[in-house]
């Protein structure tokens, strides 16, 4: 169980705070496919929101519009009060597609991370050190268990102490306690950067302790709402394509599937 996500914790990323990422009256399409319409939307610098929607609802999407990669049908992407916009510097990737070629696992992780960022070995030696991966970039490759890769290609993704993390499904594939360690280290790396997070998942649980606020996509629409918003049965049942509840004691909630 997590702790329960308190309503304190939602006006970190509400208005007051310059918005790191804003969005006016945006639509985005995949083809010929509206996957969101007239979104707006502005998430505070230093928050962490998460990001959900079920599959194919346009989560990825609208990553990759902020990176300027995506362009919108209509309305406005600024990110730091700047048009979004492919290159930009300040902002760091953890993409949803990120398995190690065959080819590389019999390779350290540095030799990788050097190539990825040439020249920038003190960058590099900094973002290991935010993830705790000195030792860690020196074994093989293969020899590291999932959550010890994911802690790498997060450092690949802090090279250059980024002021946003965009992460796509980053405890894809992780087992539960791989899951809890990675959610407390981003959040730990997060207030120390003082970074804006933007986290992507398809479970609820293990971030509702951690966030700030929640970002979801639902019937093409996005709402950004407090943690304890998305814990309603009928949001729950859209996230998840199944009917849901949620367990509550001692001051910890967990989501599960209804009986």
């Amino acid at each position: 169980m997590t702790d329960s996500p308190g309503e304190e914790r939602a006006p970190q990323a509400g208005a007051a705070a310059p918005a790191a990422v804003e969005f006016a009256g945006v639509t985005l399409a995949h083809g010929r496919r509206r996957l969101v319409e007239d979104a707006s939307f502005g998430l505070a610098q230093g928050a962490f929101v998460g990001l959900f929607g079920a599959n194919g609802a346009g989560k990825t999407t609208l990553m990759r519009s902020v990176l300027g990669l995506e362009r919108p049908r209509a309305g406005r992407i600024t990110v730091f009060d700047a048009p979004a916009r492919p290159g930009r510097a300040g902002i760091g990737i953890l993409p949803q597609q990120r398995q190690w070629p065959a080819a590389t696992l019999d390779l350290a992780a540095i030799a990788l991370l050097e190539a990825a960022h040439p020249g920038q070995g003190p960058a590099i030696g900094a973002a290991l050190d935010l993830v705790d991966g000195q030792a860690l970039a020196r074994r093989r490759l293969g020899a590291l268990s999932g959550g010890e890769r994911q802690r790498l290609l997060l450092a690949q993704a802090l090279v250059g102490a980024p002021r946003l993390l965009l992460l796509d499904e980053p405890l894809a594939g992780l087992d539960p306690g791989a899951q809890v360690q990675i959610v407390a280290l981003i959040d730990r790396i997060r207030r120390q950067l003082e970074a804006t997070v933007l986290f992507s998942a398809h479970d609820l649980n293990p971030l509702l302790g951690v966030m700030d606020a929640a970002l979801w996509i639902a019937a093409r629409r996005v709402r950004l709402d407090a943690p304890a918003a998305l814990l309603r049965a009928d949001v729950l049942d859209g996230l998840y394509g199944a009917r849901m509840q949620v367990i509550s004691g001692e001051g910890r909630v967990v989501v599960v599937p209804a009986c």
